[in-house]
């Protein structure tokens, strides 16, 4: 692959001298010019990308930093922030971790080299403190509350709506509760926030209630279906788990409970379930505009969540 050295050789005039042609960014005389661009064909020379975004001082890519595409709230954060950054002419990078600190660290060090203009998480591994030592090299924007440090962030406001339905499930006497969640509250903001609204609702008087993780996909609502047979009132961490749980005890001719899920999917929809919108697409709209910075100074942008009883 020909290089600007290689041009300059076979012209016979400096890289700067060849950069300028190319760029258009100084006075080359039209003969040199001329030369150069008949060096650039008989060699089929191609622009770096790359130096050229460098050049510029942007790379017009934004990389999101994802556990996995295992769940709604990261397909419809996705949907999002892909609309947006179509919209502005920018690429995306999906950046898998599996909630590895080393590689959450590596995708830090590549903001740090510039070869993004922005990092925006969907969710992450290391403490909140690390990642908000790396604003210094570019825009780092979260998707989730960030808590007492100064990093940027756009979220679904959970917490309030997760009163809203232990409300809800108050008013109805709401006895023999299931809490099925991805990760434990120790790891994960929406467990914490979950089980920070149940514990205000019910106070003292809370009712009998299980507790299951590593529950996230279909697959795994109908796997733990065996354990919620006593169950009269399920709030799962998606409409896909509630389904999950709905055929596993149909399947085994077991009464099915009052289900809710989250995310408002097309399985819930269809089979009339409960659900609490977090509106995820709108988060990723905004967490890219924030990160490309046409949010202005805003550093801060709660979305609404909804409960929706069906």
């Amino acid at each position: 692959m020909a290089t600007i050295r290689d041009i300059a050789t076979r012209t016979g005039v400096s890289t700067s001298t060849v950069s300028r042609a190319l760029n258009g960014s100084g006075y080359v005389a039209p003969a040199t010019k001329q030369k150069i661009m008949a060096a650039v064909h008989d060699l089929d020379y191609v622009p770096s990308a790359l130096a050229q975004d460098l050049s510029s001082g942007s790379a017009h890519n934004i990389g999101v930093v994802l556990p996995h595409m295992d769940h709604p709230y990261q397909t419809q954060l996705i949907k999002g922030i892909m609309t947006a950054a179509f919209a502005s002419k920018y690429r995306v990078t999906l950046l898998p971790t599996a909630y590895d600190d080393e590689t959450e660290v590596g995708y830090l060090e590549q903001l740090h080299r510039n070869q993004f203009d922005g990092l925006i998480f969907t969710s992450h591994g290391l403490p909140l403190s690390t990642l908000a030592h790396y604003q210094q090299y570019g825009p780092i924007v979260m998707c989730e509350h960030p808590e007492t440090t100064d990093l940027a962030a756009v979220y679904s406001q959970r917490e309030s709506t997760y009163r809203e339905v232990f409300h809800w499930l108050k008013a109805q006497h709401a006895d023999h509760l299931a809490l099925l969640s991805y990760r434990p509250e120790s790891r994960s903001a929406t467990t914490q926030a979950t089980m920070k609204a149940y514990r205000s609702v019910f106070n003292d008087a809370k009712p009998t209630t299980q507790f299951l993780t590593a529950v996230m996909t279909y697959e795994d609502g109908y796997r733990v279906g065996s354990q919620l047979t006593s169950a009269k009132y399920v709030l799962t961490d998606g409409d896909d788990v509630a389904a999950g749980v709905r055929q596993y005890l149909l399947d085994h001719h077991l009464p099915v409970p009052l289900l809710i899920g989250q995310e408002n999917q097309l399985t819930g929809r269809l089979l009339g379930i409960s659900t609490i919108d977090h509106h995820f697409e709108t988060v990723g709209h905004e967490a890219f505009l924030m990160a490309t910075g046409k949010l202005g100074k805003q550093r801060r942008v709660g979305i609404p969540s909804e409960f929706i009883i069906r």
